[in-house]
Formats: structure tokens, sequence, C-alpha cells
């Protein structure tokens, strides 16, 4: 656990005594570990998020509130009571982390005479934590899984120049190569449909979303490939676009020139009199690996597992952070052969690198396992 000490706050809009109970053990381990309280009202926030590292926010299944935080650091954790322990997890739990704005929900079910705690993520990634005789144990459990979370950066902000070549306006060799390995992606079963946001959100809700995270949807894994006309660029595909259908240079497919680390943003080239969307979340991490290895020519992002054992994350960041990022370029650079490895992302899917998309594709054929081992 990284030494940041959090700053934190309850919100609470339900009557539930299970909620209740559950929270204030949670408070009693971030207290005892040198966190501080942020006092709030019985269903209001304190005055300013400002420097808030985590809200845990006590809501209804039916009815889900959401926390409204007005910065990119605050890491909200929704906490709710299973209405019918028989439902499926993820098909109750999802849409009410998708309506409540959370980073995380905590779901918490009965089942055969134990408490479960299911932390489901915005990526998909789901773990269980049955519940022992012991609470302080079960509690500082609980406490393990969320901090290193609520303490992580994310690296998500875009710098747009519109300063793109004009021969690369209709994209070039590389881009080619990016939107076939998106096809293959499709055609391997390997992009679920986005999930629906729209249809769990307000036009105001998905608003907010976007001016926090730049979502427009919620897609699955992305590609990028170096740039052929400068070896230290590289495309890569948008954030929330069918990645089966990358087509349009700026809009669909990025070309990452550099990070401006002073103002934490991913600069960008598009093409002039373009509204550009934004680059995959996961461009810093890409970013990172490109540097330290000239060998690797492109990277795939996938929500899948490897058939045989490998190398994985200990904690499941959130993507963008600058904290997966640094964890997957240390996994990459102790492998074998860092220009073809295989990173496990715990609770979340695959980065792989390789010498182009298509020696990617070539390995990933018969070694894929659609079913992500969840821990």
């Amino acid at each position: 656990m990284a030494e940041t000490t959090l700053r934190f706050t309850v919100i609470n809009s339900t009557s539930d005594g299970l909620l209740h109970w559950y929270a204030d053990n949670l408070q009693n381990v971030l207290l005892q570990r040198g966190h501080t309280l942020v006092p709030a009202g019985a269903t209001t926030p304190p005055e300013s998020d400002d420097g808030l590292n985590l809200v845990l926010n006590l809501t209804d299944l039916a009815a889900p509130r959401s926390f409204q935080r007005n910065g990119q650091g605050t890491f909200v954790v929704s906490l709710l009571h299973a209405a019918d322990p028989a439902t499926p997890v993820m098909r109750a739990a999802y849409p009410a982390l998708v309506r409540s704005l959370s980073n995380m929900v905590l779901y918490l079910r009965e089942w055969n005479g134990r408490l479960e705690s299911h932390f489901i993520t915005i990526e998909q990634g789901h773990a269980t934590l049955v519940h022992g005789d012991d609470d302080w144990e079960t509690f500082a459990a609980v406490y393990e899984r969320i901090a290193p979370l609520a303490a992580s950066r994310l690296m998500i902000n875009n710098e747009f120049v519109a300063d793109l070549p004009a021969e690369l306006w209709a994209g070039d060799a590389a881009t080619a190569q990016l939107a076939w390995a998106g096809q293959r992606m499709a055609a391997l079963g390997l992009l679920p449909a986005a999930f629906p946001i729209h249809e769990y959100l307000s036009e105001r809700e998905l608003r907010h979303v976007r001016r926090l995270y730049g979502l427009g949807g919620l897609s699955y894994g992305n590609l990028s490939c170096r740039a052929r006309h400068n070896p230290g660029h590289f495309w890569m595909s948008a954030s929330g676009v069918n990645k089966g259908t990358l087509q349009t240079i700026g809009r669909d497919m990025l070309l990452v020139t550099g990070f401006d680390a002073e103002n934490q943003r991913m600069r960008l080239s598009v093409p002039p009199g373009m509204e550009p969307r934004r680059v995959s979340v996961d461009a810093i991490e890409h970013l990172m690996i490109y540097r330290e290895h000239p060998a690797v020519g492109a990277i795939v992002h996938m929500h899948a597992w490897w058939r045989d054992p490998i190398p994985s994350t200990q904690v499941n960041y959130p993507c963008g952070t600058i904290e997966l990022a640094q964890e997957v370029a240390e996994l990459v650079r102790h492998a074998p052969d860092p220009s073809r490895a295989v990173i496990g992302l715990k609770n979340h899917g695959l980065t792989i690198t390789g010498h182009s998309l298509e020696e990617i594709f070539q390995r990933i054929e018969g070694n894929i396992v659609r079913q992500i081992p969840m821990v």
C-alpha cells in the first residue's frame, strides 16, 4: 500500500442497516491506518471535494444516488445491498455502478449463510471476498482492495494539436493495419458489445461522465502501432469507439506524439477543423512501453486471458492511471523478450506486445481464453 494519506468521506442516502454497519467497520479501518475523515451531512457531501481521495457512497440498489465529484482524483465506491441474492451479480450491480457515477461498486450479498463483498469496476472487473468470522481481518482485506485504487492517479487528459501532416489525413499503411487488427478482434469474438451507458444515464449525467473521463461509451480493448513516418510517435484507437470499425483519422484513430508531464496530458496530432475524440485511456501505458523498447512495434489490449501461465499485475488499478502503466511496464521490462510479452492485468485482461499487429494476432490464435480469472 502506498504511503499516501487518504482524505475520505461517507455519504449516506439509505436506511439499510447492513450498509451502515459495513461502512462503520470500513471507516474504522481507514482511521486506524492513519487516513483522514472529512465530515459530511447525512445525505450531503462536503462543501468541496478538492483534495478528497475517497467517497464511500451508501445508496439503494433500486434508486442509486450519485456523488458528482468535481475532479478526476476522487475515487467513488458505492455500497449496495442485494435485493434478490439469486439475481446474477453483474446483472444487478453493473447498471447501478453506471447510474451512481462510481469508479467501483461494493455489492453485498448474503449467500450460503455468508456475507459476500463483490468488487465491481467500470471496466467490468469482478472479484469476490467471502467474509470470515473475524470482522477486523475481513474489513482490513476490503481496505487493501480499495485504498491503492483511491490513491492512484489518472493520466487521461488530452492536448489536441491540429498539425497532422496533410498526407496522413486519410491515414497510411500503419492506420490500415490498425483497422485490420480491430476487424480481427471482432472476428475472434474479442469485442463484446459496448455497454449501453446512454440507456442508464441522463443527458446531464452523460455530460458529467464525459467531462471527468472523456467517455462517450464503454468499449472493450485497444490497439496501437508505431507510426512509420516517425518511430517516436504511435497510432492508437480512440476511447469509446467500436474497434471493429476503425475508419476516421482523428476520431477513430489518433496519432500520439508525446506526454506533457507538467500538465499530465497526452499530446495528439489531429487534422485541422476536426472535433477529435479522446485517445484510449491506456495511452500512457503504451507510451511508456514504446519509449523503453524500440523493438516493440505494436500493442494489443483485450479483455481475455492467456492459455498458459503468465505474469500479472498484483493490483487492479483503474485504466488510465500511472500506477497501472508503471506496473505493466515493469512486467514487460522483465519479460524474457519485452518485444513479445504477454502480461495479465488483474481482474481485467491482457496487454500483448509484438513486432507488428499481424505478428501479435498470429500468436493469439489458439492461445486465448475468453474467461478472465477473478481473484
